[in-house]
């Protein structure tokens, strides 16, 4: 049985069907989820969080590799289905629950019994909450190692954007504070059921073990914000949001050696570090 002929007996087995709330799109295509276990370089010694399992399907794979899965569902009928599944399975946690409030380094804390252990996320995400993930991931500053998530095929490309690029945006530069992100497999639509309306990709965020030196990390996030907030006008202008004058952000950007002109995708993260460092200098 493939994982399409797989996907279609579970949810006529357990009369279900995806929950377009919850964005659910079950992957069918078998040789992907295996790629994706592959590039996660999941092993013996790996601690995996899976994010919305679903079925079970990547779970399953994951749980063939690693030393614990911790699967984290929302769906009450999926949890059904998941206990059923993997009740013999001696290495795969399941837990119903939201994700954007449970305490993932308590989990974490929990789970790790040695230093030698790694914890990486794998999972396939619901899309409609993609971003608060990906951010909630990254801001909590989890001990954790990488990230490789299936994400829409836009969400992907604007997240691995370079400046100058019409997808680089204020998520591409938060983001790159904490990671380096790269997509790293294509997946077209027709790998899902059902279908969804965009083609997706799997990116892997490889976590930096030390971020950029800034004086105030929460205004350089603020000047991020208000950057792209108005990202048509140039930034001599976007930039009087955080509360100096046009005069003021002139004389910095000289100072900086930065043109007044220039506009919000056109500035790297060391640009915006710069901007920040300046700011919080002269308060």
């Amino acid at each position: 049985m493939n994982l399409r002929e797989e996907t279609e007996f579970l949810l006529n087995k357990y009369r279900l069907r995806a929950n377009k709330n919850l964005g659910q799109n079950f992957l069918i295509n078998g040789a992907i989820v295996d790629e994706i276990v592959e590039k996660a370089k999941i092993s013996e010694n790996d601690i995996v969080i899976e994010i919305g399992p679903g079925l079970g399907s990547l779970t399953a794979k994951l749980a063939e590799k690693a030393k614990q899965v911790i699967a984290i569902e929302l769906d009450a009928r999926m949890i059904e289905v998941l206990e059923e599944r993997f009740s013999l399975y001696k290495n795969v946690q399941l837990i119903h629950a939201d994700i954007l409030k449970i305490d993932l380094k308590e989990l974490i804390n929990q789970n790790k019994k040695d230093n030698n252990w790694n914890v990486k996320v794998v999972a396939n995400l619901p899309y409609y909450i993609t971003t608060p993930i990906i951010m909630k991931l990254l801001e909590d500053q989890l001990p954790i190692d990488s990230i490789t998530v299936m994400v829409q095929k836009e969400v992907g490309e604007r997240l691995e954007a370079q400046p100058g690029n019409k997808e680089y945006g204020a998520i591409t530069v938060s983001v790159n504070y904490y990671a380096e992100p790269k997509v790293i497999i294509s997946v077209p639509k027709d790998n899902f059921n059902p279908a969804p309306e965009v083609d997706s990709c799997v990116i892997q965020l490889k976590l930096k073990d030390k971020h950029m030196e800034l004086k105030d990390e929460k205004l350089f996030f603020r000047v991020i914000k208000f950057a792209f907030t108005q990202r048509r006008k140039n930034i001599g202008n976007s930039l009087t949001m955080v509360g100096k004058s046009k005069e003021e952000i002139r004389q910095m950007l000289g100072e900086l050696e930065l043109d007044i002109n220039l506009r919000a995708e056109n500035l790297s993260i060391e640009d915006f570090a710069r901007i920040a460092n300046y700011l919080a200098e002269s308060n």
